[in-house]
């Protein structure tokens, strides 16, 4: 509650007074307001008849059972539900206290992107002001995440309709009240929220917040993915109309780069074109056998520049976000395939480096220019690797011996630096989701690792390098992406699973990167190696934004900053404009206030990117489980790749789906979790399932909504460890020999007296003395 700013004069106030001392405190209660006035016995009475007659007349509003307010006014601060969303996708909020003729405002969110995007049903805490459209709610924190909200699909009978949980996760189905849900159908999506109040049995109550889409729409797994994380989608009209009111690059302040022969190389499907690579023999006689290599990036910096609305959008968003069949974008689309994409003919701005390499691969030196590029060819990964083995088409053809052949020959070059220092050599295969024209799923493939990705990988990682040594020099602070060593829990749970393989690993000695290639290796052509690979990638740590460097241990590197990719990720736009700031390459580099908020930026782009990841991997789950829908009742086979105390994970071998084989399934005796063997070990018999087992399944379940798939496994154990501590039977056995015992502390309960029941037992009965 607001309190007044100052005491009116004592005694009974007329009706204007008393509306203008509410408009000036925000809302005040009958209690307040007679304490302000100094009323008494009979002035209270006259007081509370004057508010009811104010009422009445439309001038006062309620707040609260006891608060009163000024007609359409709301207070400084209040707490708000977010309850509407219009075409533009922008929230309105309602507060909390108000009643049905207290306006609602339009929430105005974070403009320097330090938190997430409120959604629909959140509560929060704002300021109101009254702007020239009316009010408008600035967040100032919100008060809960959310948790009463659910993303369920409508489940319609006879009797009832019901909101069903689209998380496995969650276990809260809500019923809607038939007075509400009338216009719903069976299999709608939607956001629905618990309503307030006790529900001691049966299932909670809920309405409807939002009407989301289809069950049985081709999207609904990027729907359900976006909406349960949160991300938010589209544009402002004020971004958009910033983004088309851009300019044509020219040469001024910018090296004319137009005549470098530039090529840019991407998936086959790609929109955007953000990176454009050339390499030369160098002409320098002290580099003999050396190369230079130009990476040249679109300038996004020169479109989003600080402290406006496309600025404050694309921090809030963080990064681009890529589902089988949609992008979420950073930037609007007029930018990130236009004005900032490195068309194929077309002048566009970049920032470039250029890098000299000696023969061994070691990189001598290197510099930025912000300049005027042209790119001479759009190729794909795989019409630029197919060219270089033997089968150039007509785009390629024309341009072997001046581009594609000089690239690969000092790729081969940095791939001897590279070797020597010895990165991380995991392999983590991965599978696309082939959309059908009609919007279904035509298929699931592995996605093929081709020398012309690792050659694009290797010239933007020696970039991002180049950055980062850069702002170093010029003492520019920037957001560094490191990655820690893994900790000393992870590498004792990975010594203990080799030693469950009858690999040694010694505990004590330090970890790097050339150790665990070294036991790669030596795994390759062995039955263990995919699930020691597993297991080692499990054992790193996640990489994440930074202003401390701790280095990149993955990559093997002592200075690592994200600089390739600015019209998807936000880190990558700070890296630019650092260097603009740090170089003097012009007027639109970093800022003083960004420099101040630098660490908050780093923590808020690193929650951005882990947000994203998990919406594209659910979204990814649910689409495999559509497509593996009617496939029920086959038999896969696959390799067990987690083992917990309800059940064994298996991923499935031709579309690397992972299904959960419960537990309870698994036969007629108890398994229990040998977390240091990594195994689930049958209680009576020893019989055990561990990890990396390859294994032969059923599909028993598939659920696309949830993303859900449960497996049988056709497998019989392993036999039991001769080594192992001896099982103990029949106690948990199912369907074991022996009933189990009665007893204090066993299963059953004490033993009954004399055959009765014992007192405890009874319902109503209560345990006391005897007397």
């Amino acid at each position: 509650m607001t309190k007044p700013p100052k005491r009116p004069a004592a005694g009974l106030p007329d009706k204007e007074t008393l509306i203008a001392f509410l408009r000036e405190a925000g809302e005040a209660e009958k209690a307040d307001i007679a304490r302000a006035f100094g009323l008494k016995g009979v002035e209270r009475r006259q007081m509370r008849e004057m508010l009811r007659e104010l009422e009445a007349e439309g001038a006062l509003d309620r707040r609260g059972r006891k608060g009163f307010a000024e007609a359409g006014s709301l207070p400084p601060v209040g707490v708000a539900d977010v309850v509407s969303r219009d075409a533009d996708g922008d929230l309105y909020v309602e507060l909390v206290k108000g009643s049905e003729d207290t306006p609602r405002a339009l929430l105005m969110l974070d403009k320097e992107g330090r938190t997430a995007a409120p959604g629909m049903g959140d509560r929060l805490l704002v300021k109101f002001v009254r702007g020239a459209n009316g009010w408008e709610a600035r967040l100032v924190k919100k008060l809960d995440a959310g948790n009463t909200r659910v993303l369920g699909v409508i489940r319609k009978s006879a009797r009832e309709t019901r909101v069903e949980p689209v998380d496995k996760r969650s276990r809260d189905t809500l019923l809607i009240p038939s007075s509400l849900s009338g216009d719903l159908r069976d299999g709608d999506l939607v956001l629905a929220a618990v309503e307030k109040g006790e529900h001691r049995y049966g299932p909670k109550r809920g309405k409807i917040l939002e009407h989301i889409g289809r069950e049985d729409d081709p999207r609904a797994a990027s729907i359900i993915a976006i909406h349960t994380h949160g991300l938010p989608t589209g544009f402002s009209e004020a971004v958009e109309r910033e983004a088309e009111d851009q300019a044509l690059p020219t040469l001024k302040g910018r090296d004319d780069l137009r005549e470098l022969p530039f090529i840019t190389i991407d998936p086959a499907d790609a929109r955007d074109h953000d990176d454009a690579v050339y390499a030369v023999r160098d002409t320098d006689e002290k580099n003999p056998d050396g190369w230079v290599v130009w990476v040249a990036i679109a300038d996004v910096a020169a479109y989003v520049r600080p402290n406006t609305n496309l600025d404050r959008e694309a921090r809030a968003k963080g990064n681009s976000t890529y589902f089988p069949d949609r992008v979420e974008p950073m930037l609007p689309e007029i930018l990130s395939n236009g004005l900032c994409s490195l068309k194929e003919g077309e002048n566009r701005a970049c920032m470039a480096v250029r890098m000299v390499f000696n023969k061994d691969g070691a990189k001598t030196g290197h510099r930025f220019v912000r300049g005027l590029m042209r790119s001479h060819a759009k190729l794909s990964y795989e019409q630029a690797q197919a060219a270089i083995d033997g089968r150039p088409d007509d785009t390629t053809g024309p341009i072997m011996d001046a581009i594609l052949y000089p690239l690969w020959n000092a790729y081969a070059c940095m791939l001897r630096g590279r070797e020597r220092r010895a990165p991380l050599a995991i392999e983590s295969p991965e599978r696309r989701v082939i959309m059908a024209p009609e919007g279904g799923i035509a298929g699931i493939e592995p996605r093929k690792s081709l020398e012309a990705h690792r050659l694009i990988e290797e010239m933007m990682i020696q970039a991002n390098v180049c950055a980062a040594e850069t702002l170093e020099k010029t003492r520019t602070p920037l957001i560094y992406r490191v990655h820690e060593a893994p900790s000393q829990e992870k590498i004792f749970n990975l010594a203990d699973f080799l030693h469950t393989i009858g690999k040694p690993w010694n505990k004590g000695e330090p970890a790097n990167t050339k150790r665990f290639n070294k036991l790669l290796a030596e795994m390759q052509d062995t039955p263990h190696a995919e699930v020691v690979n597993e297991v080692v990638l499990r054992t790193q740590m996640q990489a994440i934004y930074s202003t401390d460097n701790v280095g990149h241990f993955g990559l093997h590197l002592d200075r690592y900053a994200h600089f390739t990719s600015p019209i998807r990720r936000y880190s990558d736009l700070i890296v630019h404009r650092g260097l603009i700031r740090g170089l003097k390459l012009g007027s639109d580099g970093l800022t003083d206030r960004e420099i101040a908020e630098m660490a908050g930026i780093a923590e808020h782009v690193t929650e951005t990117e882990r947000r994203s990841m998990t919406a594209e991997r659910d979204a990814m789950d649910r689409y495999i489980a559509a497509f593996l829908e009617e496939h029920v009742g086959a038999t896969f086979t696959g390799r067990i790749t987690g083992v917990t105390r309800f059940g064994l994970f298996v991923r499935l071998d031709e579309t690397g789906a992972d299904g959960l084989v419960p537990v309870s399934s698994l036969g007629r005796e108890y398994f229990t979790h040998d977390d240091r063997a990594h195994a689930l070990v049958g209680e009576r018999s020893g019989q055990r399932y561990t990890l990396g087992r390859r294994v032969e399944v059923r599909l028993v379940e598939a659920t696309p909504v949830t993303g859900g798939l449960v497996l049988e496994m056709l497998s019989e154990a392993e036999p039991r460890d001769p080594n192992a501590v001896a099982p103990r039977y029949g106690i948990r056995g199912r369907g074991g020999d022996h009933p189990p015992k009665r007893g204090k502390g066993r299963p059953g309960g004490p033993k009954p007296r004399n055959g009765k029941k014992p007192l405890g037992g009874l319902k109503g009965v209560r345990k006391g003395k005897r007397k």
